[in-house]
């Protein structure tokens, strides 16, 4: 984006996600300013699934939109005494990196890693699988709500997540798949009438990420 070139900015509620409305009324708006800008920024505290997925699908020639989410300690910043240097208000997130093969029948699905950019070092850094706290994978995604088939809590491995669960509640969790939901990759599924997977990370900072597949 070159100096003296418009960016218009959409920024979302306090407590609740962004949602795919105010995507589309912000768009709308977007288009009837004069001259037109060359970004759409959405910042939010958290996106909703079909929001994240309009942002990211959106085709608008000429225009970028970007989605940036905002630290949550900006809610609490009076109760602040000093921000550390290192930390970022803002962060533009991208989609998570995935593969999905098939296998027989049924597919899996592999996380590899993401990308976000940091606005205060002005650097694109990457995370691998190590860097993601939580990730969830939903078969069958309508297009409207993710509803989670499958939960990995890679970061603290074995030892963490659904680990700890099944030691407490040791007669209602097979623990012998407990180390299935630790890692990157997914356990073999049957893909769901929609045709079509949705796969959402939140990495070790707490940013959220989001990939919407069609499945052929």
């Amino acid at each position: 984006m070159q100096e003296g070139q418009k960016a218009v900015m959409s920024f979302g509620p306090a407590y609740a996600p962004l949602e795919q409305r105010q995507v589309e009324l912000a768009i709308e708006e977007a288009q009837k300013l004069v001259p037109r800008p060359k970004m759409v920024i959405f910042a939010s505290f958290q996106f909703d699934p079909e929001a994240a997925k309009n942002i990211d699908e959106t085709k608008w020639p000429g225009v970028t939109l970007l989605k940036c989410q905002m630290n949550t300690d900006l809610l609490t910043e009076d109760l602040k005494k000093k921000k550390a240097n290192e930390e970022s208000s803002f962060w533009l997130i991208g989609q998570p990196d995935i593969d999905i093969k098939k296998q027989g029948d049924k597919y899996v699905v592999t996380v590899n890693g993401f990308d976000y950019y940091d606005t205060r070092t002005r650097e694109i850094k990457s995370g691998d699988s190590s860097n993601i706290a939580v990730w969830e994978l939903d078969t069958d995604y309508n297009g409207r709500s993710l509803y989670p088939r499958q939960v990995f809590f890679p970061l603290d491995g074995e030892n963490g997540g659904w680990s700890k669960l099944a030691k407490a509640l040791r007669a209602y969790i097979n623990e012998d798949l407990i180390s299935g939901y630790a890692g990157n990759k997914s356990i073999p599924f049957k893909i769901g009438k929609n045709r079509q997977i949705a796969v959402k990370i939140i990495d070790d900072r707490g940013i959220e990420s989001l990939r919407v597949l069609k499945v052929d």
